[in-house]
């Protein structure tokens, strides 16, 4: 089904706020349940997933503190499959979806050492992954730098190409019937203590039973949205390389490649189709997405101190995006505090891997009132936001 353009009187039972991959998704299974619904942006299928690499490392991601988000990423990677195999099958797109597995390595004895406790965390956490020494490493990926000191494989770390799911999300929507909104979301619309639709920046006001503001780093800057609600997200820039790989150097690399490097993470993500990804700064900037030279340069310096051979690739794209940061680096799920606005943002850098949970867990909320169990302990008042009834009594009706 195409989408229309809205009016005044376009009214749905539920509008998403944000066209990106979890908006999206959001939108896609809140139709599947036979809600009517529409999605507000002005450029549907743009976002962090544009940038992102993909990486569907529930395994490889655990930090030291985020062990209440590992389940939540866990089993978001246990429907992955069949989330994947459905889209496929109703869109007829292929989502690059690979079993491929992540090399985790350690190029100093420091590194070396830390990557140790990684392991001991992940069994406590009853994950698997598998201790190798440097030169088990290399035989597994002959391009590893000589120095490479130990790592762990873990294959149970996938990866998908977000642009691609996310343009077979936008068809998915299509055909299920959502309708899009291409403008922006100028203010939220409160009425009677109750979200009730958006004001666009083109004039219109769709109106909507139910309001999901899924719209990422900018989620919390949406005007008419309480003060003492708006979610407690902040945009995190981050700068990726695409390169490719000439059919005379296949296999490049035949998995994931990941390191600290300096201190700093780098990831090296290998598509089929001889994309090699390059990944990521992290930088605090606001929602700056400049490309840098020395984004660039360090990103180039840290992969080729990891796998040397990367400089003969060709360099066929540098983009920067912005990942919606949270102050617990897990994603606010849940009512908003305000009536009838739920939230579904600040995924950070786990945006694409949550995006099969994510839409089952809002597709439920929505139609049934009920926020699933796994989702319960992302509830936007972990924060302690205020009490919603003294908030809106400051409100105008």
């Amino acid at each position: 089904m195409p989408s229309r353009t809205s009016d005044t009187s376009d009214t749905s039972d539920v509008l998403v706020i944000g066209g990106g991959i979890i908006g999206l998704v959001t939108a896609w299974r809140a139709a599947q349940r036979g809600l009517a619904t529409a999605v507000v942006d002005p450029e549907p299928g743009g976002g962090a997933a544009r940038v992102a690499a993909g990486m569907l490392a529930a395994v490889t991601e655990l930090h030291y503190g985020e062990e209440t988000l590992l389940a939540l990423n866990l089993e978001s990677a246990r429907r992955y499959p069949d989330f994947a195999a459905e889209l496929t099958e109703l869109t007829g797109h292929d989502l690059g979806y690979r079993r491929c597995g992540t090399l985790q390595v350690a190029l100093d004895a420091d590194d070396r050492a830390h990557l140790r406790e990684l392991h001991v965390l992940q069994e406590r956490c009853g994950l698997e992954s598998q201790w190798l020494s440097g030169r088990e490493c290399r035989r597994l990926e002959p391009m590893l730098a000589p120095g490479v000191r130990g790592g762990l494989r873990v294959d149970g770390d996938h990866q998908i190409d977000p642009r691609r799911l996310v343009a077979a999300l936008v068809v998915a929507c299509e055909r299920s019937g959502v309708v899009f909104h291409r403008a922006w979301a100028e203010r939220l619309d409160v009425a009677r203590g109750r979200a009730a639709g958006v004001t666009l920046a083109d004039g219109t006001a769709p109106r909507a039973g139910q309001v999901v503001l899924a719209a990422g780093s900018l989620s919390g800057r949406l005007a008419g949205v309480p003060e003492a609600l708006l979610p407690p997200v902040r945009p995190v820039k981050g700068q990726v390389l695409r390169l490719a790989v000439p059919r005379a150097y296949a296999p490049f690399l035949s998995r994931t490649v990941r390191a600290v490097v300096r201190g700093g993470h780098v990831y090296l993500v290998p598509r089929e189709n001889g994309e090699l990804v390059v990944g990521a700064t992290s930088e605090e900037l606001g929602w700056d997405t400049t490309v840098t030279a020395g984004g660039v340069y360090e990103l180039l310096r840290d992969a080729h101190e990891l796998v040397p051979g990367i400089t003969e690739l060709p360099l066929t794209e540098t983009r920067a995006g912005v990942r919606p940061g949270s102050p617990d680096n897990a994603p606010l799920l849940g009512p908003s505090g305000l009536d009838g606005l739920v939230l579904a943002t600040g995924h950070y850098r786990n945006g694409v891997l949550l995006t099969p949970v994510t839409g089952d867990v809002m597709a439920g909320l929505l139609a049934d009132g009920e926020l699933p169990e796994e989702a319960r302990p992302f509830t936007p008042r972990r924060f302690g936001v205020a009490d919603p009834s003294a908030v809106l009594q400051e409100q105008p009706a």
